[in-house]
């Protein structure tokens, strides 16, 4: 075996940096929100970032990194191309799950629940907020859609930015996504691989009834 291969293999690294009581709150949100701050403050790299898990009309999941960008007391907001693979299995199964992981602080949030569209104005507020490359390249861009090569692309961008020489507008196919959770979990590591995890579930995304409960790790 590679040493390095090995390595891995043998590690076992022990988490002890916190636990989780039993009793957290009756918000979920409100407990993410300090998780997340708290994540912030120590400086955890890119603790806005989780994997989006969405499924195709095959079951076949696939992941990919995004960054959370609202979040409010119905859900948690991203943007993306619509017209994109994660846009695209959206449309089919209007469902997905988030996962944060603040390894700094041996934390994990997982998130499952619909997605939906949000309002327009609001992905129009924050396409307005976004550098003048990043809008260019939202139009640029055929997200996830077979390139000949990499100059095929910037011919495309430097097109747009001569169609648009000042303001560039939100593209049609480009905008946000809310999720609506049923389940988050709070996962705290622990020593002995005994970790913490303390689930909030309601019956749908519209209760406004959550039940705690802790899982087994």
């Amino acid at each position: 075996m590679d040493d390095f291969l090995k390595q891995i293999r043998d590690d076992h690294h022990n988490f002890d940096k916190g636990q989780l009581n039993d009793h957290i709150g009756n918000d979920p949100f409100a407990f993410f929100h300090q998780w997340f701050k708290e994540a912030h403050e120590a400086k955890q790299p890119e603790d806005n970032a989780f994997v989006l898990s969405t499924v195709n009309d095959n079951n076949q999941p696939s992941s990919r990194i995004l960054y959370l960008k609202e979040l409010d007391e119905q859900g948690f907001v991203f943007y993306t191309n619509y017209a994109s693979q994660k846009g695209s299995e959206l449309s089919i199964h209007p469902k997905a799950s988030m996962l944060f992981f603040w390894h700094q602080l041996e934390r994990q949030v997982r998130i499952e629940g619909l997605v939906e569209k949000i309002d327009s104005s609001i992905s129009d507020a924050y396409f307005a907020s976004r550098p003048r490359a990043s809008k260019l390249g939202a139009w640029a861009s055929h997200q996830s859609q077979s390139l000949e090569n990499r100059d095929e692309l910037m011919v495309r961008l430097e097109k747009l930015a001569a169609l648009y020489p000042d303001e560039v507008p939100r593209p049609p196919h480009w905008g946000g996504y809310k999720l609506i959770p049923n389940q988050i979990e709070f996962w705290q590591g622990r020593p002995s691989r005994l970790h913490d995890r303390l689930v909030f579930e309601r019956a749908t995304v519209w209760s406004s009834d959550w039940k705690l409960f802790r899982k087994n790790p």
